[in-house]
């Protein structure tokens, strides 16, 4: 009976993990096609702009997933070693920071100032209105409830 239990929590682990994929997947594709319209992007400006912004997201998520790591049991963390996770943290952000830093240094070589401007406030809209859709399908499964 364990076994079972075990394989169906193993197959109901993955589909659950393939289903996220699908999503990030898709929303990704969705802020894709959301940037290329809005800075009226042509093809050769495409090909150079997002292999620099993909890498950009990238790092970006690896400092994410380092930041929000999870500390095993709070209560039982050293002061020594909450010294050490607050020092990780400051150092994540001065990462961010280079990072948007060298950005923005590389897409001067595709777009002017202004543009660059433009997709910093194109990025701050489609994460936005994506929050806005999960906050209004929340409420509508609330409702269906």
């Amino acid at each position: 009976m364990k076994k079972i239990f075990l394989l169906f929590s193993i197959c109901f682990l993955s589909l659950a993990v393939k289903a996220q994929d699908k999503n990030r997947e898709q929303i990704k594709a969705l802020k894709v096609a959301y940037i290329t319209r809005e800075m009226n992007m042509n093809k050769d400006v495409a090909e150079k702009f997002w292999p620099i912004y993909n890498n950009y997201e990238c790092l970006q998520m690896d400092l994410h997933k380092r930041e929000h790591r999870d500390v095993e049991n709070i209560s039982t963390i050293s002061e020594a070693d909450a010294d050490k996770r607050l020092d990780e943290f400051v150092n994540i952000e001065k990462q961010e920071y280079l990072n948007k830093r060298k950005l923005y240094d590389e897409l001067k070589n595709i777009f002017s100032a202004k543009e660059i401007v433009q997709l910093h406030q194109l990025e701050a809209d489609f994460n936005k209105k994506l929050w806005d859709e999960y906050r209004s399908r929340k409420r509508e499964g609330k409702k269906n409830k």
